[in-house]
């Protein structure tokens, strides 16, 4: 039986893996949605930035949770994460399902839906659904639903809450710190206090003569053109630094 999810409700899940299946109707102005999973502790919050599979992490180290990406469907276009629940790790009590509009609010994406299958399944009816209404219209990132766990099982909870400032308002919200990187016109650090460097190890090197000004000798040139044409925001936390490229079609397969 598939069970229509209206926002706020919730479902007792018997698979023992789910597929989240995130999908949309594309069309002229239409943002791409991209699909990406947060999994929390007991605080409600990541345990580090590893519980974040999204389109630059796309799987999580424990093996138990990760994003298949974009397919091309009758219905629209889909991206998906999939869940081996069983397996969970058992500091982790919720699972966000999240989706991301890439450079316009998601007023502007069609027939928004989130369908959960049994993963165990290739081919079966859907466990449930929910289509998702964004509250204001200028949200650019949805908390779709979330997995949780009630006694030994686990649940789906409906939820559909927006973030007008995206998937780095989410991320930020939930533990992980965002920082933009120095713009192009930012002063270098001032070192007129530092301690001065130990020159003792340095040995000289007689330099070549002036080389005319197309010659490169196979080095290479600097360039002051930052990445993806613009600066990116970076995600920091303890273990590593996050960047999140441009989002765009990532489709493997019709």
């Amino acid at each position: 039986m598939t069970h229509a999810m209206l926002k706020g409700s919730n479902v007792p899940l018997e698979a023992t893996t789910v597929r989240a299946v995130l999908r949309w109707t594309p069309g002229q102005g239409v943002p791409d949605v991209d699909a990406s999973a947060l999994l929390l502790g007991p605080d409600g919050r990541v345990r580090s930035d590893e519980d974040f599979v999204f389109y630059n992490q796309p799987r999580h180290p424990s093996g138990k949770v990760w994003r298949l990406g974009k397919k091309r469907v009758a219905e629209g276009l889909t991206d998906t994460i999939h869940t081996d629940l069983a397996g969970v790790e058992s500091g982790v009590g919720q699972i966000l399902l999240v989706a991301s509009a890439d450079g316009a609010p998601f007023d502007r994406v069609r027939s928004l839906r989130i369908v959960l299958y049994d993963g165990a399944v290739s081919d079966g009816e859907p466990l449930a659904y929910f289509d998702i209404t964004p509250q204001t219209g200028e949200e650019t990132a949805l908390i779709c639903g979330e997995l949780y766990r009630r006694g030994e099982g686990w649940k789906f909870r409906a939820l559909g809450e927006g973030y007008s400032n995206g998937l780095e308002g989410l991320a930020t919200d939930f533990g992980i710190s965002v920082e933009d990187p120095p713009s192009a016109g930012e002063p270098f650090p001032d070192t007129t206090d530092a301690p001065p460097t130990d020159t003792s190890a340095i040995t000289t090197v007689q330099h070549p003569p002036t080389l005319p000004p197309q010659q490169t000798y196979g080095y290479p040139q600097p360039t002051s053109q930052p990445a993806y044409g613009y600066p990116q925001p970076v995600i920091t936390s303890p273990a590593q630094d996050f960047s999140f490229p441009p989002q765009g079609p990532q489709f493997i397969g019709r």
